[in-house]
């Protein structure tokens, strides 16, 4: 027997006696339409078989929906306190905004955070603090084997691809840049107009569908590549292995979404669904690797050639060393993305559960480099929730040369964190190709956004730096960052985690790094 709800009764009853005392009370047509379609409406919910909480609650189960829908808003406005929004709390974002916008970014009363939590962290700030400098410092990327080297700010613009921004996200961030004398990370979706117009230096980034370079069959084109790489624009060029949001799959693109401005920037037929796969084509090992590096770096023109990883196994980081080693050539920069990155969308089971943390992957790779001897030669970039001062700092000292920001750029630009990327209808136009919601994102407003943006958080970096007694971010050492791990216990960051000296691996390594390093072959990933 079906179980109405006493709402949809009372709604069903009152339509049926509506109609009968149609002649006698003439006010009943005023609500006969709307009764007819609740009527209407109850009589589907009955009759579909979908949705069980319909068939039982008929017209009042709508309501379940209703709040369903707009749950994530409720929780945001409403819900959430300053500090416990994910993936970046109110805390994090007002910052961002309030530097974007030039308003104030101090807060009164003092800090929000539970200081005495397992897992808090704080710095070690000096006795003999030093004044701020005027200028930042920055970070040459360029080894021994570049001939054009760059000299790169302490925070960038990280990977996000046109056509998963918006044009004018793109033309609002590079402009931004450009005015800021920072670098801007194109994604893998190639290199755009919008990336190319404003003037902003650029690192291009090529992912395994070698999207702007790419042979028909999806193949690498060095022609074609060596051209784009030597615009002037184009400071340094990534390969990128993996990202935080997804590392080891690869992503498709669907046909419809193929129009033909996207088509013309990755070199691909417009309608036709379009796949990057889990891995690429050129290189199957370590040495590869490292050699088609070294390929591109002269098809560049000598310019810095990098890559971006989300670090998988300890082993795999120290076969690439070793590749280095083997070949007699590195890198000029390797960016590490954290398994919390999250600009690209993906299944949410490797977002929860795939990738190292930025911590430990940063960690992994700066000793990796150290204890073979590499470290002076190559360059470390950061990514992966990046958005204060204090978030580049930590990192800094953690093991990177130089952080970049993805999330924090896009709140910049007026993301508001509506977490509808992928369903092209970003709020605000900035995650979006849909030209009548674009139109939202008006380039000239938030451009200087971000400029200001960059150009405190940058200023915030260098003051805490100076509160620890540092003016040149290579002077920072793990002591001066502590984590509090039980009630009554605090350890530095050169405590909990082991740091290698310069070439250990090469002369004896240390009992908790043999295993890997006998382990690791440049021949080959993996087991």
């Amino acid at each position: 027997m079906i179980r109405f709800a006493p709402f949809a009764l009372v709604v069903l009853s009152a339509a049926a006696a509506g109609w009968l005392s149609l002649a006698v009370h003439p006010w009943w047509w005023l609500a006969a339409g709307p009764l007819l379609a609740l009527a209407v409406l109850g009589v589907a919910d009955l009759a579909q078989r979908r949705h069980s909480v319909l068939r039982n609650y008929p017209i009042a189960g709508h309501l379940r929906f209703l709040l369903e829908s707009i749950r994530p808003e409720i929780q945001q406005y409403f819900v959430e306190r300053n500090t416990d929004g994910a993936p970046f709390d109110r805390e994090a974002r007002s910052l961002v905004y309030q530097r974007a916008k030039a308003t104030e970014a101090e807060e009164p009363f003092g800090t929000e955070r539970d200081v005495y939590a397992t897992g808090y962290e704080h710095f070690v700030h000096s006795m003999c603090a030093l004044p701020t400098p005027e200028q930042p410092p920055r970070v040459r990327v360029g080894g021994p084997d570049c001939r054009r080297p760059y000299d790169m700010s302490l925070l960038n613009v990280s990977a996000m691809s046109f056509g998963s921004l918006s044009a004018n996200a793109i033309l609002a961030l590079n402009t931004g840049a450009a005015r800021g004398g920072f670098a801007h990370d194109t994604g893998e979706g190639g290199l755009s107009e919008y990336h190319l117009r404003p003037g902003g230096d650029l690192v291009w980034e090529i992912g395994t569908g070698y999207f702007g370079c790419r042979t028909a069959d999806g193949g690498f084109d060095a022609g074609t590549f060596a051209d784009k790489a030597g615009h002037d624009a184009v400071k340094c060029v990534s390969l990128k292995l993996s990202q935080g949001a997804k590392p080891g799959l690869g992503g498709v693109l669907p046909g419809p979404k193929v129009n033909a401005e996207i088509a013309r920037v990755r070199e691909v037929p417009e309608g036709k669904t379009v796949i990057s796969p889990p891995a690429h084509r050129v290189f199957a090992s370590p040495i590869q690797l490292v050699e088609f590096l070294a390929r591109m770096r002269e098809l560049a023109e000598g310019k810095p050639v990098g890559f971006k990883l989300c670090v998988g196994t300890r082993r795999d980081v120290l076969a690439i060393c070793k590749a280095m080693l083997a070949v007699g050539t590195a890198p000029d920069f390797i960016i590490v993305d954290g398994g919390e990155g999250g600009t690209g969308a993906g299944p949410l089971e490797f977002l929860d559960h795939i990738g190292t943390p930025l911590t430990e992957g940063l960690i992994t790779v700066h000793n990796a480099l150290v204890g073979t001897g590499l470290r002076d030669r190559v360059r470390v970039g950061a990514s992966g929730k990046v958005s204060s001062g204090a978030d580049m700092v930590k990192r800094m000292i953690q093991g990177a040369d130089y952080t970049n920001a993805a999330r924090a750029m896009m709140f910049a630009v007026g993301c508001i964190q509506a977490q509808t990327c992928h369903t092209n209808t970003c709020p605000v136009g900035v995650a979006t190709q849909d030209p009548r919601r674009a139109r939202a994102l008006d380039v000239a407003d938030k451009s200087p956004r971000v400029q200001r943006f960059h150009a405190a958080t940058v200023r915030s970096a260098t003051q805490i730096l100076a509160s620890l007694g540092v003016h040149d971010p290579a002077r920072l050492h793990p002591g001066l960052l502590r984590r509090r791990v039980a009630p009554t216990e605090i350890l530095g960051y050169d405590e909990l985690y082991d740091w290698l000296a310069p070439g250990e691996l090469l002369a004896d390594p240390p009992p908790g790094w043999a295993s890997d390093w006998a382990a690791a072959t440049p021949d080959h990933f993996g087991t």
